[in-house]
Order: C-alpha cells, then structure tokens, then sequence
C-alpha cells in the first residue's frame, strides 16, 4: 500500500506542476459556473486572451500592473527572509507617493534631476514610515503584522487629507486629486514607462544582495535560525531594522513609479490595493526573489482579466470570487507539492 509523506522541501518543478493543474481546475470550476449562468465561457476566455497577453494594449497593461506588484511583492519577500511580515506595503505605498508628488509640485528643475529626488525622497518616506514598527518590533518584541496593518488606515488618510486640502488641484477641480504633475517618467513603449525595467533590475540586485553578500546570508540565517543567528553573534535587532527599513523603501518606490509613471498625480485610493496584493506575490514567489517576477505576472494578469470580465457585465464581487478561487487552489496546490509516495507499508515490514 502506497503511503505519502510530506517532506519539508518542495522541489521546484513539482511546485509548477501542481500550481499548473490547479489553475486549469480553477478554470474548469469557473468555466462550469459561467455556463451555468448562460454565459459562454469559451467566448469569454478567448476575449480575455486576446485583451492582455493577445494585443498591445492589453500587455501595456500588463507590465503597467507588474510594475508595483514585483516592487511590493519584493518588501514583502525580503522581510519574510528574515522570519517577518511587513504588512504595511499599502501604507508605505501612499507614503511614497506623498513624498515624490511633495517634490514633483514644489521643487522646480530639470527632469533629469527632479525624478531621482521624487524617487529618493519616496524611498525616504516609506522607509520612515515602517521605521516606529522596525523598531517597536527589534526591541520590544512587538508584533509587525499588527503595527504595519493599522499604519495602512492612517497613510490612507493623510493621502485624502492632501488630495483635498493643502495640495487640491485648484485648476480642473478633480475631485480627491493633486494638480498634474510636471515631470513625468519617459514612456519607453507606449504606455510602459522607465518605471518598469527598473523595477525589475531593482528585483535582481535584492535577489543577487541576498545570495552573494555576507549581510544577505545573515538575514537568510537570521529568518532560518534566530537561536543558531544569535550563536553566531550576527546582530538581529539591527538586521531586522535594516530589513523593515529596505522593505519600507521598496515599497514607496512603488508609489513613487505609479505617481510619476501611470497616474500622473497624487490621488485617494491610488493604491488599487498593490500594497496587499504585494502579500499574494510574495506567498507565490515562496521566499525567492527571482520567483517575484513571475508570481507578479500572474496577479497582474488577473487583475487586468478581471477588468475584462467586469467590461462584459460581469459583476465585481464575481470577478473577486474568481481570483479568490484562483489563489485558493494555487495555495493548496504548494503544499500538496511537499507530499510524496514513499514505500508501501507491506514492502517496510518485509524489507525489515
């Protein structure tokens, strides 16, 4: 009889086999579902092809999406090496656009010079931002999810009380919005802006900081073995605040990208929830940086086929229960990748 055992490591082609058949159930279930209901499922799956990955316009969307996810997923991943969860990636977002939209409306100077501020400043911010819960959590235990949650609501806040107080815009009137922006990230093609490659070598140096550098290999022993870490004398109070203030960083700078690359200004619920999202790409990419990349296209091509579906008169709540459904499979997908057969029960007792 063929027993299974679950081993601690999955391996990595097994891990996408699984997650494969677990999308292709999910589509089954949601095909099933859509008939149901009178839809076509096979007209309605051919058009949301054809409008992300099968035109132009649908992968400029695509890699506009990416561009926040991979860098929140990034925050996200880094503090999950070292055994954390910063929660906060929606707050520090906000705070990164509140910082680069301070310096693109009140400092005056060339592009070239104003952009690197706007994106320094962000950085800034975010990592100030995170930095009372860097510190609460080194030194006095405090829990992160808890401290990095709540700061979401306030960041949220401060974002509406700028877009329609001190820094409204007082030309076209938009509502919960700051005036236009001066500077812009140069488009490189069609809508993609500059934002995205950057994002992506951003990406690449944290994965190549973490596997090739005495300090990235402290931060993986740390979140692997805070006991062996502190044997070994590697200072976990300061890893952690460093951690918490990158990840801070990485986040705002994805603020900073969609504020000077997308949106062009600083508005009330900009965030479209790229800071939570963040948290899924980073369960997907499973603690690999590398892996960031691809978990952010998945959610990005979700999020743009959900568009499409709510464009057919598709509710939004089943636009969410599809994406839910998706992810749901996909998480039970992993941990059954770390089951495997081994020995039968009868060939154990005769090999004995």
């Amino acid at each position: 009889m063929t027993r299974f055992q679950r081993f601690p490591v999955a391996p990595t082609g097994l891990v996408l086999f699984w997650r494969a058949a677990a999308i292709a159930v999910a589509g089954v279930i949601v095909a099933c579902a859509l008939a149901l209901s009178g839809r076509n499922p096979f007209e309605l799956a051919g058009l949301v092809i054809h409008s992300t990955v099968g035109s132009r316009f649908g992968l400029e969307d695509l890699a506009l999406f990416m561009t926040p996810l991979v860098l929140t997923g990034a925050a996200v991943t880094l503090t999950r090496c070292i055994g954390l969860w910063n929660i906060g990636g929606e707050g520090q977002f906000y705070l990164g656009a509140v910082g680069a939209a301070g310096v693109g409306l009140y400092v005056s100077g060339p592009p070239i010079l104003i952009l690197p501020l706007m994106a320094v400043a962000a950085m800034v911010c975010g990592a100030l931002w995170i930095l009372v819960p860097a510190l609460a959590r080194a030194w006095i235990n405090v829990n992160e999810i808890i401290t990095t949650l709540l700061l979401n609501f306030v960041a949220g806040f401060l974002v509406y009380w700028l877009a329609t107080g001190p820094w409204r815009d007082r030309v076209t009137g938009a509502l919960v919005s700051t005036g236009r922006l001066p500077v812009a990230i140069p488009e490189m093609w069609g809508a993609v802006h500059y934002g995205f490659p950057v994002s992506l070598l951003v990406v690449c140096a944290l994965a190549g900081l973490l596997r090739r550098t005495v300090w990235g290999y402290e931060v993986r022993i740390s979140g692997a073995n805070p006991g062996a870490a502190r044997y070994a004398g590697i200072p976990m109070r300061w890893r952690i605040i460093v951690v918490m203030l990158i990840s801070g960083a990485l986040a705002a700078l994805a603020g900073m990208f969609e504020v000077a690359g997308t949106v062009h200004r600083m508005q009330g619920g900009m965030a479209n929830n790229f800071g939570y999202l963040g948290i899924v790409v980073a369960v997907l990419a499973r603690g690999s940086c590398m892996a960031v990349i691809p978990a952010a296209l998945l959610v990005a091509f979700i999020l743009d086929a959900g568009i499409v579906l709510q464009t057919q008169q598709l509710a939004a709540t089943t636009v969410l229960a599809i994406t839910g459904l998706v992810l749901l499979l996909i998480a039970i997908a992993d941990e059954l990748a770390h089951y495997r057969p081994v020995g039968g029960i009868g060939q154990g007792k005769a090999s004995a």
